[in-house]
């Protein structure tokens, strides 16, 4: 924009143009208020501006603070202070800033060299604005230190927690890993459950002998779920709730990996069309970590067979959907992955899987039909706000 120019200096918004205009008119101001060739005079002049008494926005102002500068440098350097003050007719001559900076160079080189004075080069009022600002720009030091120190702190505090954690996890479920199985530490376990359904219906059923010791343990385990080549080799929780075991491990001690579990809603026994599997997307890869390797079809090419147990029967499923959702609202008229437990119809199945189809990053060439029994891995994904990654597969056997 053209002709945005103030004291020499050029502007490229009006609103700076506007500041600059500011500046200048405070500069003549002072001016007009302080005779710049009386050295007592610009020295106070010199002193209320290094104390904040007169503040600028723009370059204009800091021109004009230079010139000041230079100026109280060149008469304290003849000897003057602010009290001096010359006759009438026997002011100093001088040539501006120009000369301000000649006399400068004189004397000492640069500006640069003029600020390493030491701290008796000034008047004992300039002294003590020295002293004090010295003083509150070392407490915000010492604050700064400890602010830092603090938060240092409190992050390796974190990282050692996370990493506790981490780390009694990993020991924790490999230990259980070779208690599956284990029928040297069977004994007492119980061979078989009833469930009491209704008044009429009482189920019996029989644990499999692989999972007795681990069932005896703790009676909320449902099974276990392994694929092949990844660390996905866990027990898997079902309580009343789907809270519990977001942050209690296998042996109920509060864990922030908490625990893969099965959504409350789903029977194993009265088998639902479509059992969920929850589980954290940890960072260190432990539970559902790594799931999201899944969106690359070769990994899903290489790890395509899931197994998961229940206590009472052993299940192998395919890979069939790969897809990210969310978690919507109530109102949201949209396919809820997580609220698809039972279809009563084929067309109701049918129009669910064209769903997840749509939603699926490839085509892994499993489809299934009405009757088919499925399983849904579900973990968190950064993707979007209450973002999801699914991993849904079909059971063969």
């Amino acid at each position: 924009m053209a002709g945005l120019e103030v004291a020499g200096r050029k502007f490229r918004t009006e609103a700076d143009y506007r500041a600059a205009l500011r500046d200048q008119a405070k500069i003549d101001t002072i001016k007009a208020q302080v005779d710049m060739e009386q050295p007592g005079e610009v020295i106070t002049l010199y002193t209320d501006m290094q104390t904040g008494r007169y503040r600028f926005e723009t370059v204009v102002g800091n021109d004009f603070d230079d010139e000041i500068y230079e100026l109280a440098q060149q008469f304290r350097r003849q000897g003057y202070d602010k009290d001096s003050r010359l006759p009438a007719g026997k002011k100093e001559r001088r040539g501006g800033k120009k000369a301000a900076k000649s006399e400068s160079g004189k004397a000492g080189g640069s500006r640069k060299t003029d600020r390493n004075l030491s701290l008796q080069d000034y008047d004992k009022d300039m002294q003590k604005v020295i002293l004090a600002e010295l003083k509150k720009r070392e407490r915000r030091r010492r604050f700064m230190l400890a602010l830092c120190s603090v938060v240092a702190a409190a992050s390796f505090l974190c990282f050692g927690v996370y990493y506790y954690f981490a780390d009694r996890t990993e020991s924790s479920y490999e230990d259980l890993a070779d208690l599956k199985g284990n029928r040297t530490l069977a004994s007492g376990a119980p061979s078989t459950v009833t469930i009491h359904y209704t008044d009429e219906e009482d189920v019996e059923l029989e644990v499999l002998e692989e999972y007795q010791t681990l069932y005896n343990k703790n009676k909320s385990l449902i099974g276990w779920l392994k694929i092949d080549d990844t660390n996905i080799d866990y027990p898997v929780m079902q309580t009343v709730n789907n809270e519990y075991y977001l942050d209690h491990n296998y042996d109920q001690e509060y864990d922030k990996n908490g625990s893969l579990f099965l959504d409350k809603d789903c029977d194993v026994v009265h088998r639902n069309t479509n059992l969920i599997i929850y589980g954290h997307h940890m960072k260190s890869g432990k539970m559902f970590g790594n799931l999201n390797l899944y969106s690359s079809e070769d990994y899903c090419r290489e790890h395509s067979t899931i197994r998961f147990d229940t206590i009472y029967e052993k299940g192998t499923y395919e890979v069939m959907y790969v897809f990210r959702s969310r978690i919507y609202n109530e109102d949201e008229v949209v396919f809820k992955y997580y609220q698809f437990l039972d279809a009563s119809s084929a067309k109701e199945f049918d129009s669910d899987m064209q769903e997840m189809a749509a939603l699926s990053l490839y085509d892994t060439g499993v489809t299934a039909s009405y009757g088919d029994e499925l399983l849904t891995l579900s973990t968190c994904d950064n993707s979007e706000t209450d973002g999801r990654f699914v991993v849904v597969a079909k059971r063969v056997s």
